[in-house]
């Protein structure tokens, strides 16, 4: 009886025994099957770039003219767009994103703030992993022999969130004006009629703005305040020359509204102030 007893002991020990050793397997199997796609991959993390090498393998310094266009922090959303930084965490470059099936190339098409293409640019995929990203850029159309291998590296950093990609990522339309005391003013008075039109902040740091006839009233370059608190236009000539400077104070930007204050004779009678209110518009620059 005792044998008996010891016996079933065995069988019982024997049966957890073989049944933790498929609980195992599976578990290592599981591991094993955790297959990342490339696009997985790409949109894992923020990638900087770390290093340049030219077609011979020699190391190019990052703010070499032949490469420094492709060197920033980059972020490749899961919802196929894309935002690049300057390593100052300037916005450069925004749109939309994709990796080949195969994982041999990466595009990205970059666009204006009504939706319209800038330019697409086709990259050969070398390293893409957990912890890097290089990517092959051939810069001369007409020899491609002439390459430049851009190494990117996973890094924790956090995209920056003045509202620069807000303002560039659609048209916006002025709505709206009000005076200091806040009642409303029509957008032909002649305060406020001169801040009035459809505004164009592109990611490369230009702009234009329009009259709501669509004629061009000014265009230059632009930029948000490390802070986030004000934005500045600078106004430029055809030949580049500076025409004025606007420095403004951002009262609110987000997704749905844009609402700066201006004052016109801040020197004399800062008192007096307007704020102009726009909101996104689907309306494609003339």
């Amino acid at each position: 009886m005792i044998m008996n007893i010891v016996k079933k002991l065995f069988y019982v020990a024997s049966i957890f025994v073989f049944a933790a050793a498929i609980i195992s397997c599976s578990s290592d199997n599981d591991e094993a099957e955790i297959i990342f796609m490339p696009s997985q991959l790409l949109s894992s993390t923020p990638w900087e770039t770390t290093g340049a090498k030219d077609k011979n393998g020699n190391s190019v310094a990052l703010n070499d003219p032949s490469v420094s266009g492709f060197v920033g922090f980059s972020y490749f959303r899961e919802n196929g767009n894309f935002a690049i930084y300057g390593l100052n965490d300037v916005l450069r470059s925004r749109g939309t994103w994709s990796v080949s099936a195969d994982g041999k190339t990466r595009t990205i098409t970059a666009l204006n703030p009504d939706g319209t293409t800038i330019f697409t640019r086709i990259v050969d995929i070398l390293v893409l992993n957990q912890n890097e990203f290089t990517y092959r850029i051939h810069t001369n159309p007409n020899d491609s022999s002439v390459y430049y291998d851009i190494k990117h590296t996973k890094v924790s950093h956090t995209e920056t969130n003045l509202g620069q990609l807000t303002l560039a990522s659609t048209p916006w339309e002025t709505t709206g004006a009000k005076d200091k005391n806040g009642n409303p003013v029509t957008l032909t008075d002649p305060k406020v009629s001169g801040f009035v039109g459809y505004s164009y902040f592109r990611a490369n740091g230009t702009y234009a703005i329009y009259g709501l006839n669509d004629v061009l009233r000014s265009q230059g370059t632009w930029s948000i305040s490390p802070d986030g608190k004000t934005r500045t236009i600078t106004a430029l000539d055809a030949n580049g020359n500076v025409i004025f400077t606007r420095i403004v104070d951002i009262l609110t930007l987000n997704n749905t509204e844009f609402t700066y204050r201006i004052i016109p004779d801040a020197t004399n009678n800062p008192t007096e102030f307007y704020d102009i209110i726009h909101n996104p518009v689907n309306h494609l620059e003339p």
